[in-house]
């Protein structure tokens, strides 16, 4: 018996002994004792009755909050940490729109003009990492970036940039081929006809980028365990050892395919 099978056992043995020895200390303690509960985090939450819909190929990432009243649409996507809440009013995302990691989408029941305030965001939309956007319209084909805040009643028209950090107070409109930026933010100048494409592609590569996390986060146990074992196997092996053998593996299972007759 291997080494490795030795250590994997007994280590075996041990947790489950130690798993053992925390139910005995628990029932000592009786309702003086704390038990640690399984973690209730719900990608997808329903909220009163209404239910996150999703368009095909959108994707959501498994540590990202999409609640309520929220439509995501065709190959759009959520990413890691990010907050959609659609509770006192609904969210509406379109195609080929990505919302990157820790951005935070909410809306409000009123503004001080007594009109409703949802989020509508358009298609081919990138909103960087870390971006607020509070009951605000977001037309297609724009690039709001990082760390930016659009609050209620904003109005992102079509092909325009919100830039990194930047403020967009209440009721204010950044029209249509214009940058935005500072705090509060003003017109910094008018798009480039470069950064127009830059746009249109960012929301490309994303849709892309989607599909490949998408296609990890929903690997079966036993595709992650042989990950696992190709990356343990790749970490004692050089890059030329099956050469020197004359072997030839499978680049997915690392099982051997061929054997050269002589070396």
């Amino acid at each position: 018996m291997s080494a490795q099978k030795i250590l994997r056992g007994l280590g075996g043995v041990l947790r489950q002994t130690g798993q053992a020895l925390d139910t005995v200390g628990l029932n000592i303690q009786g309702k003086y004792g704390y038990k640690e509960g399984v973690p209730t985090h719900q990608t997808l939450q329903a909220f009163q009755g209404k239910r996150p819909l999703l368009g095909p190929g959108a994707f959501v990432a498994p540590n990202a909050c999409v609640i309520g009243d929220v439509k995501l649409g065709t190959n759009s996507s959520v990413w890691y940490g990010a907050v959609l809440r659609g509770d006192v009013n609904h969210i509406v995302v379109g195609d080929n729109t990505n919302i990157q990691d820790g951005v935070t989408v909410h809306v409000a029941r009123h503004n001080p003009q007594g009109k409703v305030s949802p989020t509508v965001i358009g298609n081919n939309v990138t909103v960087g990492h870390g971006a607020i956007i509070h009951a605000a319209t977001v037309e297609d084909n724009v690039l709001v970036g990082m760390g930016a805040t659009l609050l209620d009643g904003v109005t992102v028209q079509k092909g325009s940039v919100v830039a990194a950090g930047a403020v967009v107070t209440p009721g204010k409109t950044v029209p249509s081929g214009e940058v935005w930026a500072g705090s509060p933010a003003k017109m910094l100048r008018k798009l480039e006809e470069e950064e127009a494409g830059f746009i249109a592609q960012a929301a490309n590569d994303y849709a892309a980028l989607a599909a490949v996390h998408a296609t990890e986060n929903g690997k079966t146990m036993e595709e992650i365990l042989e990950d696992s074992a190709r990356r343990e196997d790749r970490a004692h092996r050089s890059l030329d050892y099956d050469s020197h053998l004359g072997l030839e593996r499978d680049p997915i299972s690392r099982e051997i395919v061929h054997t050269a007759t002589h070396t």
